[in-house]
């Protein structure tokens, strides 16, 4: 492109990109329109859509199963968030030292993340079997006996979560890792003369140090988990009885058992309203951090 003017070279650059730009419409943004369409009509996917409206959001407001579902999708991250960023700090905080082996110990905590996540359940679901799973064994072994994780409501929606921060710690170790690899040493050094020991060292210096990447991962763990699914999917399938039934396992639902796809649409737009409005909170915060 040397020697070319500006309209030339926006011609040949647009010729290059125009791959690119067919895929992104039709697999992007044409279906993200349709499905903005389909959320205001009455269709079950074999036959003629009837346009019917707000009334699909309406009756959204109205549903109380929808409700429901989005209070334990709520309780999934109220459980989930905390413990994934806990522990991937404090993961990150031992794997940042020097010692054997580190390299080794960090390829062997991010396997998890790189696993199908239908390999994960079944393994948990193996773990959480009452009657011969590992952890009902280990627990026997101190005089507790019987708990049906995953058959029990009150046990359910917390096995989902431990399962899930296995899978998602690695991945959050790795994000802080990088932010602490980034604190410079000498803070650490002047603080040492100063007296600091290691505990006030984490409270005065890593943990402010590490906002930016803190912030971050929150605000990524947060959006996942508005969209959990296949945990929920293989190893509840929502039960017992509604307790771990998600927002996407009910849009799954309805669009593709029940065949309400104008609902379903709705519902699927709703909750791209509440990530939208997120990811815009924080970008506004992350000014601000």
């Amino acid at each position: 492109m040397v020697g070319m003017n500006k309209k030339k070279k926006i011609f040949w650059l647009c010729i290059f990109l125009l791959p690119n730009l067919i895929g992104m419409a039709l697999f992007s943004f044409f279906p993200i329109i349709s499905s903005l369409v389909i959320s205001f009509t009455e269709w079950d996917l074999i036959g003629e859509m009837n346009f019917i409206g707000f009334q699909n959001y309406a009756r959204l407001f109205d549903d109380s199963n929808f409700h429901r579902v989005f209070l334990n999708t709520l309780q999934y991250i109220v459980g989930y968030i905390p413990l994934v960023i806990v522990l991937g700090l404090g993961m990150a905080l031992l794997l940042n030292k020097k010692m054997k082996f580190r390299a080794g110990f960090r390829a062997i905590y991010f396997l998890p993340v790189i696993t199908s996540w239908v390999a994960v359940s079944f393994v948990w679901m193996w773990l959480f079997n009452p009657n011969y799973g590992l952890l009902n064994y280990l627990l026997s072994l101190i005089g507790i006996e019987g708990i049906g994780w995953l058959s029990d409501p009150s046990t359910a929606m917390l096995s989902i979560i431990i399962a899930s921060v296995w899978k998602d710690i690695g991945f959050v170790m790795v994000l802080f890792l990088g932010g602490l690899q980034s604190i410079s040493p000498s803070l650490y050094e002047a603080s040492s003369i100063d007296g600091a020991g290691k505990l006030r060292q984490l409270w005065s210096i890593t943990i402010p140090q590490l906002a930016p990447t803190t912030f971050m991962v929150t605000t990524i763990s947060l959006i996942n988990s508005f969209q959990v699914f296949t945990q929920v999917m293989i190893m509840t399938e929502g039960g017992p009885g509604g307790s771990t039934r998600v927002v996407v396992q009910s849009i799954y639902d309805y669009a593709f058992r029940f065949f309400e796809m104008g609902y379903a649409a709705a519902m699927s737009w709703v909750l791209f309203l509440v990530i939208f409005v997120i990811t815009a909170i924080r970008m506004k915060l992350e000014k601000e951090v």
